[in-house]
């Protein structure tokens, strides 16, 4: 990763919006189908967004308690009644928190972790690709989060021999081809088949 990458902070806006557009696509009928997330069905999915996208809202305003304080994956999540109107909202003011002064500055907590702020905000993103494409997949609806959103993804999730629990976190890479669209490379990293289709 070059020093720009690190020193600069991306906007969460262009990713938050392309996961906000596939909502009308989700039919109520198809909430019980499968995911590219082993785990969750579509419901659990949207839950799961819902959940990443309050904590990390309130990880760049530093309001620090219970939404950042639960470890991920401490229990399959839960829809909530509403969520058709309370996660577009959810999702504009996470886009909106971490574009406000001092977001990315000092230390903040997700997921019971405590960690660096720009790391936090990169965390948010790459969380929002990767759950868009997975709804998207899921529920047969195109999905473009934008360049600049995926090139900081691609970088977030390049192997690295000093971070042997990787695997752990994403899964074992997926390998795709050098020539593949930037989507699918991203895709491949998060430990997901570019391909996947429900059924698999």
């Amino acid at each position: 990763m070059d020093s720009t990458t690190q020193t600069s902070s991306p906007d969460l806006g262009p990713a938050a919006h392309a996961v906000a557009q596939l909502l009308d696509g989700v039919d109520d009928a198809r909430l019980g189908d499968p995911t590219p997330c082993p785990k969750y069905a579509v419901r659990e999915l949207l839950g799961h967004i819902v959940g990443l996208a309050t904590a990390f809202r309130d990880a760049a305003r530093k309001d620090l308690g219970p939404s950042t304080q639960t470890p991920a994956g401490a229990a399959l999540p839960v829809l909530e009644e509403g969520w058709r109107a309370v996660l577009p909202q959810r999702l504009g003011e996470l886009a909106e928190a971490w574009r406000q002064s001092g977001a990315w500055d000092g230390d903040t907590q997700a997921g019971g972790i405590t960690f660096p702020a720009a790391i936090a905000g990169r965390v948010a993103l790459n969380e929002l690709v990767i759950h868009g494409w997975d709804l998207a997949r899921a529920t047969g609806q195109d999905y473009d989060p934008g360049d600049a959103s995926l090139q900081v993804s691609y970088e977030m999730l390049q192997p690295s021999d000093d971070d042997p629990g990787r695997d752990e976190i994403f899964g074992p890479v997926v390998s795709v081809p050098s020539s593949a669209p930037l989507l699918d490379r991203v895709v491949g990293l998060s430990g997901r088949r570019p391909d996947w289709r429900p059924g698999d």
